[in-house]
């Protein structure tokens, strides 16, 4: 598989097959994953693979708090801006009603919409996490290193036959996520990632997911 192939065929996996994945396999990954650049090659990022009953542990104290605190608790960063507008808001909605047709679940059927919403804690089928963090005096240059890191990680995956989900919701009980993994306060939790097989034929991991056309995104000047 090509670099190319890897980009197009690598989407977010929303239901994965009862496989496990080989953890010398994902230190190879995660070892050529040491290549992804950094600005002054700070090497940002910080991860906690976790599988087996340790994901169990961590997925079940976290569901124990949902009915407590569905929006969230103590929460150490916000996921999207609070004045998300435009295109990006119609865009983020869009994905979620791609999703639910997919699912041939309706605007009104909203105890289907939790039930789907509460699959995000059992990683979707997938046996691992990777649990990603960095030091809290960390800004938006380094953020954006660690977002770089976890694409080279997930294009990767896809060159071994894996797939991944990047899941900010875990963000959603932040101090607790450190508390559950062991990260001291002098760092902030950032995402998840669920990894494993897909499930090629389940409807949730073959929906449309439209791009802006470049024209609207990019432009050329001095050509």
């Amino acid at each position: 598989m090509n670099v190319t192939e890897a980009v197009k065929s690598r989407r977010s996996i929303r239901q994965f097959l009862d496989k496990p994945v080989d953890q010398k396999l994902l230190q190879k990954v995660l070892e050529t994953a040491t290549r992804s650049p950094s600005g002054g090659n700070t090497q940002p990022w910080n991860a906690i693979v976790v599988g087996g009953s340790e994901l169990t542990r961590i997925a079940d104290a976290i569901k124990a708090k949902v009915p407590t605190a569905p929006a969230g608790e103590d929460m150490e960063y916000d996921i999207y801006p609070k004045g998300l507008e435009g295109r990006y808001e119609e865009q983020r909605r869009g994905v979620g009603k791609a999703m639910f047709n997919a699912l041939k679940i309706p605007k009104e059927d909203s105890a289907a919409r939790i039930k789907q919403m509460m699959a995000n804690w059992d990683s979707f089928g997938a046996p691992v996490q990777l649990f990603t963090y960095t030091r809290k005096y960390m800004g938006p240059p380094q953020w954006s290193d660690m977002g770089m890191w976890l694409q080279t990680v997930m294009l990767l995956l896809r060159e071994q036959g894996l797939d991944s989900c990047p899941q900010e919701i875990w963000a959603m009980y932040g101090t607790y996520m450190r508390e559950l993994l062991d990260i001291d306060d002098d760092h902030i939790f950032f995402c998840g990632m669920a990894i494993g097989y897909r499930d090629p034929d389940a409807p949730i991991n073959n929906f449309d997911v439209p791009r802006m056309p470049l024209t609207e995104t990019v432009k050329f000047r001095g050509f």
